[in-house]
């Protein structure tokens, strides 16, 4: 343990001692933090600092001297608790839990927190999961110290399993050779000053969807939210990956680019096949069996987008030279060298395009759709929305910059509580190494899968003031909100000035493998949603309270409708601000 022979101690885990029970060369320990980190060594409990002693009669051992003096055994708890297994509801055979977590998955994971804790096990078909709702549980898993965590897609029990790709940097498995050579040419791509070079595509393209709108509100038509927005962010993921026109705006029944038909449809088949147990993946008929026909089908499509991607040019260039100078994505991974000269293997251009093309996809569309379902149904937001664009001298005819739009408060915020209460992303899973003990007493064995629910750490009541509310308001910093207090005095400015865990909001992850997309989808949607407010007023028309798909692998609402009715006056300057 690195510590000093002292003598042997009797030390067993509280809740598991016959188990865990076992003599212990402690040394001479400096002080009690000491002993917290030896002992959290030999029992692999993540928080030292949460470990306390205690005798086999529950009387508690506060210093080195009670330790040391004691002569029976010494138990072992953490945060105050027994070390235990996670819980979970009562399991069926065969189907395990499946049906007390499907269809609902959302509100059933949240009713199973309240009811058996920060971590809670699942059994779905054969398919086991732990899940947390819990920050601190959630930072130690992204940030993988210690080598107690990390992200191993080949796991068949990983949400991504059935379409792990080794070579891929979103879905392989951190101890691969690829995922060191991908991170370092990937990233620079999607850095915020790659970004900016992006930024008039994204205008372009949210431009150029404006046809089929006015054609829509002229004819007095309403649409669903989600399939027009798969559209849109398909229309500028095809121009900033692949340089092409998906032709999603043409018409308004233009039908999607098959690139993202496929990916559509991968993402429905690998959803439906993870859900299920193992058993369920091998058979040779049904969603896995489409799922394999797929999987290849849309790598043969994707290879010979790339073959016929505009380049920008035909000379090789150094990786942030070519992130800066490229035509698309697709440009630059096939021209960007590193310091040896070496470039990225096609193989990995190719896994790696269609990688991007998914995960940017999916999570963007449905983002969106989510923004415009908040706009339209919490009171004032869309006004106040407009309201920052005026005052801030934005246009309809304004060409928009990172230097406009990333300044504006209210959309900041607008942006982070959409994300806050309706996280597309779901299950971004780690895996252990070893068995350990989590914060809590909770304890899981090696190789198991641990998922932090994004949507149940967001709206967790102990690190978020009235977490079911939608307010923006809740991220303006403490001078803001003071000045929104003056103009509103029935507000409160508690939910502005809160600490939270900077793990209580993680929409895009964190940690070594975090998204590394998230300059990209921020500014895209910065882009497009002032586009769409200055330009339309939405209404929100559906007729029944908003559902989601819960057969897809990001959350996506099915039923949003919403007419955008073209603006013909805007509102004035904000009293104060006019010229």
């Amino acid at each position: 343990m690195g510590l000093k022979q002292y003598g042997v101690k009797v030390f067993a885990l509280h809740g598991d001692e016959a188990a865990s029970r076992h003599e212990v060369e402690i040394g001479v320990p400096r002080d009690m933090e000491d002993l917290q980190y030896g002992i959290a060594q030999e029992y692999t409990i993540v928080k030292p600092e949460g470990i306390a002693f205690q005798t086999a009669t529950n009387v508690p051992l506060t210093s080195i001297e009670e330790v040391l003096a004691h002569d029976g055994p010494i138990l072992i708890t953490v945060d105050g608790c027994s070390i235990r297994e996670p819980r979970s509801g009562p399991a069926l055979p065969i189907v395990g839990n499946y049906y007390e977590l499907y269809p609902d998955h959302l509100g059933n994971h949240q009713r199973m927190f309240k009811k058996y804790g920060h971590v809670i096990k699942t059994n779905s078909m054969g398919r086991i999961n732990y899940l947390t709702d819990d920050p601190e549980i959630t930072e130690i898993a992204y940030k993988e110290n210690h080598g107690l965590f990390t992200k191993k897609t080949s796991d068949p029990n990983h949400p991504l399993y059935g379409i792990r790709d080794n070579t891929a940097l979103f879905t392989c498995d951190t101890n691969t050779p690829s995922f060191k050579l991908t991170h370092k040419f990937i990233p620079p791509s999607m850095s915020p000053k790659a970004v900016r070079h992006y930024t008039p595509i994204m205008q372009e393209t949210v431009e150029k969807s404006f046809a089929v709108f006015d054609q829509l509100d002229k004819a007095g038509l309403a649409f669903n939210v989600y399939q027009y927005m798969v559209k849109l962010s398909g229309q500028t993921l095809c121009r900033f990956v692949l340089g092409i026109d998906a032709h999603h705006f043409d018409t308004p029944a233009s039908k999607l680019h098959p690139i993202m038909v496929l990916l559509t449809q991968i993402l429905e088949l690998n959803k439906a096949v993870q859900t299920r147990g193992d058993w369920y993946s091998m058979l040779p008929f049904g969603p896995p069996k489409q799922l394999q026909h797929t999987r290849l089908e849309i790598a043969s499509v994707v290879d010979d987008l790339i073959a016929t991607c505009p380049r920008g040019g035909t000379e090789d260039l150094p990786l942030d030279e070519a992130a800066l100078n490229a035509s698309c994505l697709v440009d630059y991974l096939t021209r960007a060298t590193d310091d040896s000269g070496a470039k990225l293997p096609y193989d990995l251009v190719l896994t790696n395009t269609l990688s991007i093309l998914g995960a940017g996809f999916t999570t963007i569309s449905a983002l969106l759709s989510w923004l415009l379902y908040c706009l339209t149904h919490y009171p004032n937001q869309q006004s106040r929305l407009l309201q920052e664009l005026i005052d801030h001298d934005i246009t309809p005819s304004t060409t928009l910059t990172p230097d406009i739009v990333n300044p504006l408060p209210f959309l900041d915020h607008f942006i982070k509580e959409t994300m806050r209460l309706h996280s597309p992303a779901f299950q971004a899973g780690r895996n252990t190494t070893k068995p350990l003990i989590l914060p809590g007493g909770f304890k899981l064995p090696a190789n198991a899968i641990l998922i932090p629910n994004f949507p149940a750490i967001h709206t967790n009541a102990a690190h978020w003031s009235n977490p079911s509310r939608f307010n923006p308001d809740r991220w303006a910093d403490a001078a803001d909100q003071q000045d929104q207090d003056a103009a509103q005095p029935e507000s409160s400015s508690e939910e502005g000035k809160e600490k939270r865990h900077r793990a209580a909001y993680l929409p895009f992850a964190m940690g070594p493998r975090g998204c590394i997309g998230y300059n990209y989808a921020l500014q895209q949607i910065k882009v497009l949603l002032p586009k769409l407010v200055l330009r339309y007023h939405w209404e929100d028309v559906s007729t029944e309270p908003v559902e989601y798909d819960p057969e897809f692998q990001v959350i996506r609402p099915l039923n949003v409708y919403a007419r955008a009715v073209r603006r013909e006056a805007w509102p004035e300057k904000s009293s104060g601000l006019k010229a």
